[in-house]
């Protein structure tokens, strides 16, 4: 019955049942308890199995991202529009999430450390300025960053490896794409299998944390939901129609009417890339931008333009940290901008991205522990509405930067 399901109603369903067991270790003695052991392990295997594919993944998906952008009759003016543009309202989203996890600090008070297991802050990724995060961001060896799970280091050489492939001749950038995108499928399948595995691992992380700090964690969870629906708000409802409205000097609210049918499918699908066709037809017929910008700026940002994604990861890693009471300081703090700022690059078209993205972002920073996992797996119980609520965000921004594309090169729209 359980397998006819749709994925987040089997997480919902397991979290469910990890919550009551976990209530239920949490009044006994659970520390000898085989059943126990045997459900927080399965958890465990979750994570391990994840943390897995998150270098490989970001590594040959950032090269394929890359790579793709690249179209000699059209790359130049338009393409770097597109990559400035996406990269903008990125940074902006960003720092609209860090703020308000500054701000609201949803995660602070959440458990004390013990609770969960004590957290080595000497791990924590620590520097004197940000010349010194920036020379951090260059491996001396790159194939040493890739085993140590070196976040930044893997990102920089993957952009560069990817830029660098367009200019290398065709013969040979062909076949090395190949390869590369051979890798990519692949781990991209592992991937989805894992993912598929989530129910059990929220069955076995769910029960640990609840065991370990109580119904109380569903307070600080709730903070954090109610903290990234504010930000998504935000970026949504006014960073985008500011964008609109200073560049394209039109009604906002025209523009929302005439992508109407691709926000609603983005929300119900939690896709952007089963959205993309729907996207593509109401940026063509209502805002009337022409079929070559739309065909370059919207598959563009179905690679690496992720607003919402980016703001979640961000306030994400600041909640997790807040609920360890770790206080990132700003050069930390500077690390985790750089790091999903980067790591939007060629993500977007990961299953759970926003998953595997957060891995990504809270090993950058060193925050590295059996604690974070529990939190993690805790954010996964609660992730479907706010995946959806993200997609919709992604889809609009890219929709945007079509029209304020489009209009830049003098198209007449709407």
């Amino acid at each position: 019955m359980i397998k006819k399901l749709e994925l987040h109603w089997q997480i919902i369903i397991c979290m469910v049942f990890g919550t009551v067991l976990g209530s239920y270790f949490n009044q006994i003695n659970f520390t000898n308890n085989g059943l126990y052991t045997f459900i927080i392990l399965l958890g465990d295997i979750f994570v391990r199995l994840l943390k897995m594919v998150i270098v490989p993944l970001i590594f040959t998906s950032i090269i394929i991202g890359i790579s793709s952008i690249k179209d000699q009759s059209k790359i130049g003016r338009l393409g770097l529009k597109t990559f400035v543009y996406y990269m903008c309202t990125s940074l902006f989203a960003i720092l609209i999430g860090l703020t308000l996890a500054n701000v609201i600090q949803p995660g602070v008070g959440a458990v004390t450390i013990d609770q969960v297991g004590a957290f080595d802050t000497s791990k924590l990724s620590t520097s004197n300025s940000i010349l010194d995060i920036l020379k951090r961001m260059i491996p001396t060896n790159p194939i040493g960053a890739l085993a140590k799970g070196d976040i930044l280091g893997v990102i920089f050489f993957a952009l560069f490896f990817g830029v660098m492939m367009n200019f290398s001749p065709s013969d040979s950038r062909s076949t090395i794409k190949n390869i590369i995108k051979s890798i990519y499928d692949i781990i991209l399948k592992m991937t989805q299998v894992i993912i598929k595995c989530a129910p059990i691992g929220v069955l076995g992380l769910m029960t640990k944390t609840v065991s370990n700090t109580g119904l109380s964690i569903f307070k600080e969870l709730g903070m954090y939901a109610l903290t990234i629906g504010l930000g998504l708000s935000i970026h949504l409802f006014i960073v985008l129609p500011l964008i609109i409205f200073i560049f394209m000097r039109v009604n906002p609210i025209i523009h929302f009417k005439a992508i109407a049918t691709a926000m609603v499918t983005a929300f119900s699908t939690s896709s952007s890339s089963a959205t993309l066709p729907v996207t593509m037809k109401c940026v063509n017929e209502n805002v009337k931008a022409s079929n070559e910008t739309t065909s370059f700026v919207l598959p563009m940002g179905a690679t690496i333009n992720m607003d919402g994604t980016a703001l979640y990861e961000c306030a994400g890693v600041l909640f997790i940290a807040q609920a360890l009471g770790i206080q990132l300081d700003a050069g930390q703090q500077f690390i985790v901008v750089i790091t999903a700022l980067l790591a939007s690059v060629g993500a977007a078209g990961i299953p759970s991205a926003g998953l595997v993205m957060l891995f990504i972002v809270t090993d950058a920073v060193g925050l590295k522990s059996d604690a974070v996992a529990l939190w993690v797996g805790s954010m996964l119980a609660i992730d479907r509405p706010l995946d959806m609520f993200r997609t919709m965000v992604n889809i609009t921004s890219d929709s945007v930067g079509a029209a304020v594309i489009a209009k830049s090169e003098g198209e007449k729209l709407y």
